[in-house]
C-alpha cells in the first residue's frame, strides 16, 4: 500500500501542496522513464533517485524553489515537476540534472513528488498504487539515511569534506547532527542557484 505524505510548505498555498512517496526495489523504472520522455501527462511527477537525497529538508528545499519559480513565472524546465529535479542540481544544465538526480533505468530507490492541490491526496495515492511497481516505504529521514549514497552526494555537490562523507557511508544509520553540516551546504547551494542570473 502506498504511503503518501502531503505537506503544504510554509509561505506556499494549499494549491501547491507537496505530495511525496518513497519506493524501494523499483521494478518498472525503465517504463516510468519512458513515460516522462514521451511527455505522458498521466505521469507528470518528479521521479527522483532516492540515493541522492539526504533528508526531507533537502527535498523540500528543492520543492520550495520549484514552487517559487512557477509562481514568479521563472521556470527553466517544462513544468513544476521537472523543475523540482532541476532545483536539486548545483549546476544549471537541465540534462545533467536529470541524469544525476532523476530516475534512470537503473534506479532502485525512488522518491515520487507531485505538487498539486491539497485535496488531490487520495487520487494521487490511488494513481501511484497503479503505476509504481515497488515496495512502498515511509518517507522519513530515517529511511533516507539507510538509502543515501554518500559518495555520490559528495561528488554531485562537490562537498569538500570527503572524509566526513566516507565516515557517513560506513554507518548504517548516521545521527542527524552528522548529516546537518553537509545538509546545510547543499540547501545553501539550492537556495543560491541562479542568484546571479
Amino acid at each position: 500500500m502506498v504511503i503518501l505524505h502531503t505537506i503544504t510548505l510554509e509561505h506556499t498555498l494549499p494549491s501547491h501542496s507537496v505530495h511525496v512517496s518513497l519506493f524501494c526495489n523499483i521494478k518498472n523504472a525503465s517504463f516510468l522513464l519512458e513515460q516522462l520522455r514521451l511527455g505522458n501527462v498521466h505521469y507528470e511527477y518528479a521521479f527522483i533517485d532516492a540515493q541522492v537525497i539526504l533528508s526531507s529538508v533537502h527535498l523540500f528545499s528543492a520543492c520550495f524553489r520549484a514552487i517559487s519559480c512557477q509562481i514568479t513565472n521563472k521556470l527553466k524546465t517544462r513544468n513544476i515537476h521537472s523543475e523540482v529535479v532541476f532545483s536539486l542540481s548545483p549546476r544549471n544544465n537541465i540534462a545533467t540534472a536529470f541524469l544525476n538526480f532523476g530516475i534512470t533505468a537503473k534506479t532502485n530507490d525512488l522518491i515520487v513528488v507531485k505538487i498539486s492541490d491539497l485535496t488531490q491526496h487520495d487520487s494521487i495515492k490511488d494513481h501511484l498504487s497503479n503505476i509504481i511497481e515497488g515496495e512502498a516505504e515511509d518517507f522519513s529521514d530515517i529511511a533516507l539515511a539507510n538509502i543515501t549514497n554518500w559518495r555520490r552526494v559528495h561528488k554531485l555537490y562537490s562537498v569538500t569534506e570527503i572524509t566526513k562523507a566516507e565516515e557517513l557511508e560506513k554507518k548504517k544509520n548516521p545521527k542527524r547532527a552528522e548529516i546537518s553540516e553537509i545538509e546545510l551546504l547543499i540547501i545553501g547551494t539550492i537556495a543560491l542557484k541562479g542568484a546571479t542570473n
